[in-house]
């Protein structure tokens, strides 16, 4: 048995692959990902900048999209629209043996409309119609201005992987959507599911740097403890949500808690472990999305434990170190936010401006 098979089967934690590529889907690397365990994978524009700059395997489908007259951007779409369709059936088996918990690829919408609410449910809507598959996620950014368009989809039975959350008040806001949603919604509603994707190791990186500044024995004592303990707080607020008469009432008609999925767990800081961001955050009910890198890594010396819940009360000892230090999480939270969005729409503009030259012609 693989760690990945153990992580689910001992430990009720999903590992999800964030990455793809066609190559991978071509060459049977990806069935081969699933064999090893992987249930679920993501997708963002910068993982499909990468993808489709750094290799000549979606050349051709460019190319005719473009000589049928398709503008450059309604060609991107194709070749996401493409791969993602292709990872959906491959991933297909797994969401039907486990009755819909696992199985999803997720594809973003435009990160340009991080901030439009109208514009975010227009696209949402689009890319669940055109897709068209009951294990697609749709990924809506946990902006504020994402908030209503996240209600909305979920009022219409539309599958939502809530992502780029930072703070724990914005993760409660984004569970207090999805319930709401699910109140909204009409009949049965195991056919909804959401996850929300809580970014961690970009947290340490930037609470770190303003520790540095401090410069402190505190100060340094406190590195690398941040996201962990983001993490397993916002666990215990997990479970305290989706518990209770107001939930319970929801369950009946079938509803789905809306899992924490635990996003960039690359470790950025070479001091780190390079499984710092899945061995510290293994829980029944969660997910773990690993870059291939990090999978391998985990694969290889990861330890399979139960730690999500391990140190809750260390966890609120580090939140109120900081806050001593005058490290405001909610600002580090707010400045994060913003660079993820201006990164993935950097990413975005980047790749259009690269496939637009390469429609020029010669």
């Amino acid at each position: 048995m693989t760690r990945l098979q153990q992580l689910f089967l001992e430990q009720g934690q999903s590992p999800w692959l964030d990455n793809l590529r066609r190559g991978w889907i071509t060459s049977g690397e990806l069935e081969g990902w699933v064999a090893q365990g992987v249930r679920g994978l993501t997708s963002n524009p910068s993982i499909f900048t990468n993808a489709i700059l750094g290799s000549e395997d979606y050349d051709e489908e460019f190319s005719d999209a473009v000589g049928a007259g398709m503008g450059v951007e309604s060609a991107y779409w194709k070749l996401v629209s493409s791969d993602i369709r292709a990872a959906l059936e491959i991933l297909r088996p797994v969401y039907d043996q486990s009755n819909g918990v696992d199985g999803f690829a997720s594809v973003e919408v435009d990160p340009r409309l991080a901030r439009d609410s109208a514009g975010t449910s227009q696209a949402a809507r689009r890319l669940h119609e055109e897709v068209d598959a009951p294990n697609l996620y749709v990924k809506i950014p946990g902006t504020a201005e994402g908030l209503l368009p996240i209600r909305t989809m979920i009022a219409e039975h539309r599958s939502i992987n809530v992502t780029l959350i930072f703070s724990l008040q914005r993760y409660a806001e984004v569970m207090e959507t999805y319930i709401s949603g699910l109140e909204e919604a009409e009949g049965d509603l195991s056919d909804v599911s959401s996850v929300a994707s809580f970014f961690v190791s970009r947290l340490d990186t930037e609470v770190d740097r303003r520790l540095d500044v401090i410069g402190t024995a505190s100060a340094r004592e406190l590195k690398g403890k941040a996201a962990l303990a983001s993490g397993r707080l916002a666990y215990e607020l997990f479970q305290r949500t989706f518990s209770g008469p107001r939930w319970e009432a929801l369950e009946r008609r079938g509803a789905r808690v809306q899992r924490p999925l635990w996003a960039s767990t690359s470790t950025k800081n070479p001091d780190y472990p390079d499984t710092l961001y899945v061995d510290g955050l293994i829980g029944p009910d969660t997910v773990n999305t690993l870059p291939d890198g990090t999978m391998a890594a985990f694969e290889d010396h990861g330890t399979v434990a139960r730690t999500i819940d391990a140190g809750v009360g260390e966890a609120r000892a580090v939140f109120a170190g900081l806050a001593r230090l005058g490290v405001d999480v909610d600002d580090v939270a707010q400045q994060l936010e913003a660079e993820g969005v201006a990164s993935f729409e950097k990413s975005f503009d980047e790749l259009l401006e690269a496939l637009a030259a390469k429609a020029a012609p010669n």
